[in-house]
């Protein structure tokens, strides 16, 4: 095998040394002065620091974007889509920029962030900005909810911002905004793209912060609250908002099922498993980390994935040939290890490709469990890592039977030459969405969300938009 030259990006991250809460439109310090540090995965090294909101602190944004959003609601839709275009174009012009700080906050591989990430947040605000001037024509005097509360994940930290905040301001309302405290470098510098595209001060507020912040911000007097992440604080936030006005979208776990006909496009499939599981790190709430395989050519399809996770390299995210990144944090590398070694005490079979782990960071080889019985953790529990689970079946029917066998329901995929198959199995899979013959495949104008424990409400699209209206 040979070896490519070390390619490192060289795009500056324009990374501060600190950075405040963006209140009312401008950087300004928690109330209690306190702070937390944001570490490069890759490293282990602490990167900045950021300030963690406190109550009083959240009470000042929510009083701030509920002074803006009576005048940024009058604005007519033309104009509103005016600001988020500057914000598009202001993305693009600095993506490169934005990737690099995305990958050293985050972990991923700069290629993924160059190439996916950061347009795809580009091209949600585009794509809501077109929607702002057009709601009058497909909701004659729809109004905003007012103040949006929004909690992310640190799983794609620009990007859920932009699922959150585009179809809000397209829609009339302001946002209160709490990224992931492991990941909010991104969203605290779109902060700073928005002074730049001189949004009005208060119409975005950016909070940092741990649980603590994100619960004080369900309690607040916000009139929505969106939030992306684990089933368990979705629950929490459902009983917390229940008996209120507060409208919620949620989305939650997954435990997605991608399914591979005896007649797929074997080398199509295989692409299609590896985008699904690996090249995120498992980092996607709809990965398709259970793998269903027709018991025909289940031994072949295996093998061929395996060969091509061989090839793959494990590295220095910033490296422009790296193709698995770091794990986001400490935390996350050892539930991941926790559930690996449940998978291997309760006989499933490991295979990892064996390469050499860097000695600082946070890392976790590919692994591939076989032999997996529907029963056993790795095949029911979202591990949110580069591993994968192995199931055999021998008809459709077994096959939907497996695949809806999970609390969860965000997403599955399904791999077949026969359309009719193809048809069948969708119908029946109880998934929000269903990839057909590829996955995770994403566009602004399509609607994303779950069923069952993986949520409700949707995001993306026309029906996106229904969740800030009243």
């Amino acid at each position: 095998m040979f070896e490519y030259a070390s390619a490192p990006e060289s795009a500056p991250a324009n990374i501060n040394d600190h950075y405040g809460l963006f209140l009312d439109g401008e950087f300004t310090e928690a109330g209690a002065g306190e702070k937390a540090g944001g570490v490069n995965p890759a490293t282990g090294e602490e990167a900045y620091t950021y300030a963690v909101a406190g109550q009083a602190d959240v009470e000042r944004a929510v009083k701030a974007a509920r002074r803006a959003q009576k005048t940024w609601a009058a604005l007519p839709g033309i104009e509103r889509g005016k600001y988020l275009y500057r914000i598009a174009r202001l993305l693009q012009e600095r993506g490169r920029e934005f990737a690099v700080a995305e990958t050293i906050d985050n972990g991923k591989p700069i290629k993924e962030t160059r190439d996916f990430d950061i347009p795809q947040a580009a091209q949600h605000f585009f794509y809501h900005a077109g929607w702002a001037d057009k709601l009058d024509h497909v909701r004659p005097g729809a109004e905003p909810l007012g103040v949006a509360g929004q909690v992310i994940p640190w799983n794609f930290p620009l990007l859920m911002l932009a699922w959150k905040i585009a179809p809000a301001l397209a829609t009339g309302n302001t946002v209160v905004l709490k990224p992931a405290e492991t990941t909010p470098l991104t969203a605290l510098k779109f902060a700073e793209l928005c002074q730049e595209a001189e949004l009005p001060p208060g119409v975005v507020n950016i909070l940092g912060g741990a649980g603590e912040t994100g619960a004080a911000i369900v309690d607040s007097d916000v009139d929505k609250i969106a939030f992306t992440g684990s089933t368990a604080v979705g629950r929490r936030i459902a009983r917390a908002v229940a008996g209120t006005k507060k409208r919620l979208t949620l989305e939650l776990g997954g435990k997605g099922a991608n399914i591979v006909f005896a007649d797929a496009p074997v080398d199509q499939a295989v692409e299609g498993i590896i985008k699904g599981v690996f090249f995120n790190q498992g980092h996607v709430c709809c990965a398709g980390s259970r793998l269903l395989v027709q018991e025909s050519v289940a031994g072949e399809v295996v093998e061929r994935v395996k060969a091509r996770l061989s090839t793959l390299r494990l590295g220095d995210p910033l490296d422009k040939n790296t193709d698995i990144g770091a794990i986001n944090s400490a935390e996350q590398l050892e539930r991941i290890c926790d559930l690996v070694g449940q998978g291997e005490n309760e006989g499933a079979s490991l295979w990892d490709t064996g390469v050499d782990l860097p000695e600082n960071g946070f890392w976790h080889r590919p692994t591939i469990f076989t032999d997996v019985q529907q029963s056993m953790t790795v095949a029911r529990e979202e591990i949110f890592g580069p591993v994968l689970s192995v199931l055999t079946f021998r008809t459709p029917a077994e096959a939907v039977a497996k695949a809806n066998n999970t609390p969860y329901g965000l997403a599955a995929g399904v791999w077949t030459s026969d359309p009719a198959q193809l048809g069948w199995t969708a119908d029946r899979l109880k998934a929000g969405v269903v990839w057909a013959n590829t996955y995770n495949n994403f566009d602004p104008a399509s609607p994303f969300g779950g069923v069952k424990e993986s949520g409700y409400g949707r995001e993306s699209g026309r029906q996106g938009l229904e969740g800030y209206l009243k």
